[in-house]
């Protein structure tokens, strides 16, 4: 059996705060509690949730942009704090979710794209010739070379950052919503040309989304998060038609239905307060707003257990599939 080339392993992080003017107490900010799961190469794997759920926070702790309190993450089965940072920046890269605030504005973009060569001495007849082969995979001209951020739309950015990513020749790519910013006829032909590149540079993903069908298009797995918790993880096809957590239903359901007469997601309409990072509940994370939450859902945290094959859900009562 191979070994993925991720894998994450009750991997934990923790902000501490002060609270109290006079008396200062230290509390924790449990942003990420517990969360294992593998990554094999050549998958892509969605993790989805709502703002705040953690899902930013275990992508930059995968990217080593910031060290987890516990808990072990390993790439091709070495755990990632061994490797030195530029080693590991060449294997593992990032798609951010806002061109514009990811692309220098007073640096060209043969520069911006080729910084990572540059910084290591490559020459410039070299990086030029990378950047301009890698403009084109991406769907730009190389005559854009010497030309600037403020110069390009929306989708062109994009497509910057995703070539940006890529000078590297890295493996693994974390990509974090790269297209909640676009618009949606833009959407899909950023979609397109992932899974193109996926396909054809043989690369693995961490699609970061809130955006369930979004995920359904481009994710063989899906892990679904919610206050720093798994709450469900499962092939595509069976978290989509064998739905067991009611959070997940809950978050299927505020997909919008084209021509239904109201589109505005369930989630927008709850009024419910989140549960506090700081102030845990003792019992399920997702208690306090589960139409089937039951008095031991208060008391005791669900583990995350298997019920099919591949298919995991951290729920006392999950739900049956009519």
């Amino acid at each position: 059996m191979t070994k993925p080339i991720l894998s994450l392993k009750e991997v934990t992080k923790y902000y501490e705060i002060r609270e109290g003017l006079i008396t200062q107490s230290i509390v924790n900010i449990h942003a990420v509690d517990g969360v294992s799961f593998n990554i094999e190469k050549g998958e892509a794997v969605g993790l989805v949730g709502e703002s705040g759920c953690g899902k930013s926070t275990l992508s930059r702790c995968i990217l080593r942009l910031v060290e987890p309190t516990s808990g072990v993450i390993k790439y091709n089965g070495r755990d990632i704090a061994e490797f030195p940072h530029k080693e590991y920046w060449r294997k593992v890269q990032m798609v951010f979710q806002d061109p514009r605030s990811s692309l220098n504005p007073r640096l060209s973009i043969g520069y911006s794209v080729g910084e990572p060569l540059i910084v290591r001495g490559v020459s410039k007849e070299e990086v030029q010739e990378r950047v301009t082969s890698l403009l084109e995979i991406v769907g730009l001209n190389p005559e854009h070379f010497n030309r600037y951020p403020h110069e390009f739309s929306g989708g062109q950015r994009q497509r910057l950052l995703i070539s940006k990513a890529l000078i590297t020749d890295p493996e693994f790519i974390v990509l974090d919503e790269p297209t909640s910013s676009l618009d949606v006829s833009v959407q899909a032909k950023i979609l397109n040309l992932l899974n193109k590149l996926k396909n054809e540079l043989d690369l693995t993903y961490l699609f970061v989304s809130h955006d369930l069908s979004v995920i359904k298009h481009m994710c063989d797995k899906i892990v679904v998060m919610y206050v720093g918790k798994i709450m469900e993880m499962a092939p595509k096809k069976a978290l989509f038609n064998e739905t067991k957590h009611p959070y997940t239903k809950l978050l299927l359901e505020s997909i919008p239905k084209p021509g239904s007469k109201d589109e505005a997601s369930m989630m927008g309409k709850e009024t419910i307060e989140l549960p506090s990072n700081i102030d845990l509940p003792p019992g399920c994370r997702f208690c306090q707003r589960c139409p089937r939450a039951k008095k031991k859902c208060s008391e005791e945290l669900p583990e995350l257990v298997e019920v099919s094959p591949g298919h995991f859900v951290a729920c006392h009562y999950p739900l049956s599939v009519s």
